[in-house]
């Protein structure tokens, strides 16, 4: 019973630590790094039309940044950045994300990206829906042969 009691004692502190330590990954680049476009919304796309969106990341720290990495959710995002490129106070970069919509009807796709050698990082997401669009325009209507005259 003691030995249990002193196991529980023991977990109750690390856990208390660890609660107090400072915060977390997301609140720390979020210090660091503005987002726009961190949630973005396709609405309605042609399926296997492929779009492109812009993530923009502006550094609000004090110090320079750089993007080291960009990965993807699947083979259908294709990341487009500037590998390694520094990014000083007050400056913006972007980050384009293709999709192929090669995805039949909803998706929902994300992206992380990884500052100053990982140790930050941020997933982006982004959302849609494929449609199929007709392979042709509509048939004619064969009723109207019909109706004409017999001598033309």
């Amino acid at each position: 019973m003691k030995k249990l009691s002193f196991l529980l004692l023991v977990f109750l502190l690390f856990g208390v630590a660890q609660a107090q330590t400072g915060p977390t990954q997301l609140q720390d680049i979020n210090k660091l790094v503005e987002f726009k476009n961190a949630d973005y919304d396709f609405g309605k796309i042609p399926y296997s039309k492929p779009v492109e969106f812009i993530v923009t990341v502006k550094n609000i720290s004090n110090d320079a940044l750089t993007i080291d990495n960009v990965t993807v959710g699947c083979g259908c995002t294709t990341p487009k950045y500037e590998k390694g490129k520094k990014f000083l106070p007050g400056e913006t970069i972007n980050v384009t994300l293709g999709f192929n919509a090669a995805t039949m009807g909803t998706f929902m796709k994300n992206a992380t990206i990884y500052f100053n050698g990982g140790t930050l990082s941020k997933q982006v997401n982004f959302k849609g829906e494929t449609y199929q669009t007709p392979a042709s325009a509509a048939p004619a209507n064969s009723t109207i042969e019909k109706l004409k005259p017999a001598n033309q």
